[in-house]
Formats: structure tokens, C-alpha cells, sequence
């Protein structure tokens, strides 16, 4: 069984939906990067606050990390066995993130408006596929030792947990 597990994707690909799951059948401890990063108040603690809380994560035996912060993706990738990615069309991440508007979530520390989802976050959602999945995908390729899993849709994934 994997014991160092990392989910990244776009906004609204199922990421954490599908790590709570993970963590519900595995038993494994599940830290959100967004919970991490972002204070309820809607301020984000410093980078440097933020690569000391990952290290303490990263070297506890077991681990789900849910989350992307492109920055620390290598960081994540050296330390992982199993590396989950969720590679699902923009328009269904778009239609996710709008969906859950006004929805308390375990993962974040806010309840997300239609405010927060317009302009940047929006945009970020847009470009995922041009901008961060061609920098994730060279990585992947430089960790080829490493177990990846590539999701196209969210069937794939709650196929891969049903035969967990």
C-alpha cells in the first residue's frame, strides 16, 4: 500500500473530493495545502511559514497531500511513492467550482463566494491546462520511479477507489 500519497490537478478537477475518500478507505492522514495556506480571514501566511509547515508534513510516514502550489510540486514529488493527478476539461472544473459557491468545505477556510470565484481564481482555472499541467507533466516525466496515476474524468477516479 502507498503511504506518501500526492493529488494535484486543477481547481475543481475532484481533487478533494477524491482525497477525503482516499483517506476514508486507507486510513491515511489527509492535509490540504489550501487549509495550510489561507486563514479565514482571506489573508495567506508567508511562504516561508508555509515550506516549514510542508516539511513537517513531509517527513511523518504517511501522508495524503491534497493541493498543487506549483512551487513545492518537486519538493512533494522527491518525497512521495504515489503521485495522483486529475488532467479533466477546464469547462467541468469551471462548472465544479461554480457548483459549490456557498458550500462549507473541510478544505477550505472560507466558504467560497461568486466574488472569490470571479477575475484571478476563475483565470487560474482557465489557464491550468496551458500554463501549470505542461510544467507538472515534465516533472512527472522526471520522476518516472515514482507510481502515477492520471485521471481523465471523474469516472477514473471513483473507478480506481472502488478497486482500491
Amino acid at each position: 500500500m502507498h503511504t506518501k500519497i500526492m493529488i494535484i490537478g486543477s481547481p475543481g478537477s475532484g481533487k478533494s473530493t477524491f482525497a477525503r475518500k482516499l483517506r476514508d478507505k486507507t486510513g491515511l492522514p489527509l492535509f490540504y495545502l489550501d487549509m495550510i495556506k489561507h486563514k479565514p480571514d482571506r489573508t495567506t501566511i508567508s511562504s516561508e511559514e508555509f515550506d516549514k509547515k510542508l516539511k513537517e508534513i513531509l517527513v511523518k510516514s504517511q501522508w495524503i497531500i491534497d493541493g498543487n502550489y506549483q512551487r513545492t510540486l518537486e519538493v512533494r514529488m522527491k518525497e512521495c511513492d504515489l503521485i495522483i493527478l486529475f488532467d479533466l476539461p477546464t469547462k467541468v472544473c469551471l462548472e465544479s467550482v461554480k457548483s459549490r459557491i456557498g458550500t462549507k468545505r473541510e478544505d477550505m477556510p472560507w466558504v467560497e463566494t461568486e466574488e472569490t470565484f470571479e477575475g484571478e481564481f476563475k483565470q487560474w482555472i482557465q489557464e491550468f491546462s496551458d500554463e501549470s499541467l505542461p510544467e507538472i507533466y515534465q516533472l512527472l516525466e522526471k520522476y518516472k520511479d515514482k507510481e502515477v496515476v492520471i485521471f481523465k474524468s471523474r469516472e477514473e477516479a471513483n473507478f480506481y477507489l472502488e478497486n482500491l
